[in-house]
């Protein structure tokens, strides 16, 4: 398989991320609705936000990277049989992960930082706290990070709805150019 894209297919490193990005998200939500309910005196009370912080900061470096790879290495064209309201449908879920995935990295770093103190990145080296002392700062983002966050579960799983819908009704090659796989259909010359 190919690194790039090509114009049928997805290359190694967007299919990559594209999981990549998934899992951690899956994960990190799962940590995140587990933590909340940890006490004081659970011994996972300070290495739960430990790892969701650390993680969330990793998270954060590859969605920059997956936006820059995206920029610069085109998609594969749209198959014949997308109809123009799920290419533009695809196209507002698509910016609207993006878009919601920054937002809760965001506002995670607000709530980690709201005191002054920097989050420690797997503790290799410190991201510092650059913006602390706004009104009730931890509540209004640790809301907005929640609620993003549910957002982003449900658009996800529309997504992913729509990926089996191609799949299993459609009979096309959305879900196989997204898991490397070759085509079963032949649309011509593959690359």
């Amino acid at each position: 398989m190919q690194l790039k894209n090509t114009n049928t297919r997805y290359g190694l490193v967007a299919i990559s991320l594209h999981w990549l990005v998934a899992l951690t998200v899956i994960g990190l939500a799962i940590l995140g609705l587990w933590m909340v309910d940890l006490s004081y005196y659970s011994p996972y009370y300070r290495s739960g936000p430990f790892w969701h912080k650390s993680i969330g900061l990793a998270l954060f470096a590859v969605l920059v990277f997956r936006l820059l790879w995206r920029a610069f290495n085109p998609r594969p064209q749209h198959l014949p049989n997308h109809k123009r309201w799920e290419i533009g449908a695809a196209g507002v879920a698509h910016a609207l992960l993006y878009l919601m995935l920054l937002v809760i990295v965001i506002s995670g770093y607000l709530i980690s930082t709201a005191t002054g103190q920097g989050i420690s990145f797997f503790g290799w080296f410190e991201v510092p706290a650059l913006l602390t002392g706004l009104p009730q700062q931890a509540d209004r983002a640790g809301l907005v990070h929640y609620w993003v966050a549910i957002a982003v579960l449900g658009l996800a799983a529309l997504h992913a709805l729509g990926a089996l819908k191609h799949h299993f009704i459609d009979r096309d090659d959305t879900l196989r150019r997204m898991l490397g796989m070759r085509a079963r259909q032949t649309t011509g010359k593959q690359e």
